[in-house]
């Protein structure tokens, strides 16, 4: 039997938002690779990516040219047709520099006009030869006003090269990244931010490396989203610095790493963050892989605590302390970003993940956001 009365029918229809790609950049979803991790290029699941890192080319200091190390230089030319034969429209840019690189040689190159052009014509030229999208340039750190004024100007020259040599040439322009720290107050050396968000496609912040066995006695969360105090670093804080400075959120992207830190505690009872250590476990710096992190929890049957308010995770067992982020750090990070209308999101390193499974869940996280439309329909 049916009723004649009018009924009310509520009808919950989720939508599901893709982003298209488009001659600009709609987003980032990124990780880079470096021959050093041993991890295979064939290895990487592009298909979760829309841009790879190849790291890194070398700055010689007697020519200031670009180069690549005679040991990586096949599985660099041929990176962009490695990761393209799973996800053919994923970009790749190579990256320049590193922790590892010569400041002194990077603060010597763009202090003149000469070698500036002799470092910029050369990395157009191997991006090129060796079938590149883009360029990123991670120099760690500029460190003076001088240094930070002659890092803007080579970046407008830099963008100037690449417009000239896309004209030329009738290709796609070359995209221009960069590695920079995660505020734009590097122990109050200012990044020239105008320049910055004039000259590159977006900036990579380093949102991490806030702990660590060499330069913390005590446990702390490597990447801490939010900060409590407000006192110490945090990738919101570092957002916010360089937003408020004047770099548009859609230049920016936010930076997490795929590895962890790990401490050997003074006292096996206490072991949450700022609990003393006598220092560096497992490696000589303390650093370690998340995939490594994974085997060691299960290995040692360790415990877990994800912390919601810095929004980071650590484990331990016995004395043995890591911190590091695992999925839902990751995924409260990418949420993050979308939220405040970020770029996009990169990892440190590809390399380093658990058969994928952080950089499923960032992308993942991106693509899933739902709005939820309700519809009253009455019978």
């Amino acid at each position: 039997m049916s009723s004649t009365k009018p009924i009310s029918l509520i009808v919950s229809i989720t939508f599901i938002f893709f982003l298209q790609s488009s001659s600009a950049q709609t987003v980032v979803k990124a990780s880079y690779w470096f021959p050093a991790s041993e991890y295979p290029v064939t290895d990487i699941d592009s298909s979760l990516f829309t841009h790879l890192f190849c790291a890194f080319a070398d700055l010689n200091p007697q020519t200031n040219q670009v180069t690549v190390a005679s040991t990586s230089q096949t599985k660099f030319s041929t990176f962009t047709q490695t990761v393209q034969r799973r996800n053919p429209s994923v970009k790749t840019l190579l990256s320049i520099g590193g922790g590892a690189a010569d400041k002194t040689a990077f603060a010597s190159m763009a202090s003149n006009p000469t070698s500036r052009k002799s470092f910029i014509d050369s990395s157009i030229r191997l991006a090129r030869s060796y079938g590149f999208h883009g360029l990123d340039l991670d120099w760690e750190y500029p460190s003076s006003a001088t240094e930070m004024s002659n890092f803007g100007t080579l970046l407008r020259e830099w963008r100037s090269a690449v417009v000239a040599e896309a004209t030329s040439s009738g290709r796609p322009r070359l995209l221009l990244a960069a590695a920079v720290f995660y505020s734009n107050n590097y122990y109050s050396v200012l990044y020239p931010v105008q320049a910055v968000a004039n000259s590159l496609d977006w900036v990579n912040l380093m949102a991490y490396d806030f702990y660590g066995p060499g330069w913390s006695r005590v446990t702390g969360p490597p990447a801490a989203l939010y900060d409590p105090s407000n006192a110490g670093p945090s990738g919101d804080a570092g957002i916010r610095s360089w937003t408020q400075a004047g770099l548009p959120a859609k230049k920016a992207v936010l930076g997490f790493p795929y590895y962890g830190y790990a401490w050997r505690l003074s006292n096996a009872n206490s072991h949450s963050y700022y609990a003393a250590t006598t220092g560096a476990a497992i490696s000589p710096d303390g650093s370690i892989g998340y995939g490594q992190i994974r085997k060691f929890i299960v290995d040692n049957g360790a415990s877990t605590v994800y912390n919601s308010t810095v929004v980071g995770d650590y484990c331990y067992a016995g004395t043995t302390w890591i911190g590091y982020d695992d999925n839902q750090s990751i995924v409260t990070k990418v949420r993050y970003a979308k939220q405040r209308d970020l770029l996009g999101y990169f990892s440190w390193h590809v390399g380093a993940d658990d058969n994928s499974g952080l950089s499923r869940a960032a992308s993942r996280a991106w693509d899933a956001t739902a709005a939820t439309a309700i519809i009253i329909q009455k019978v």
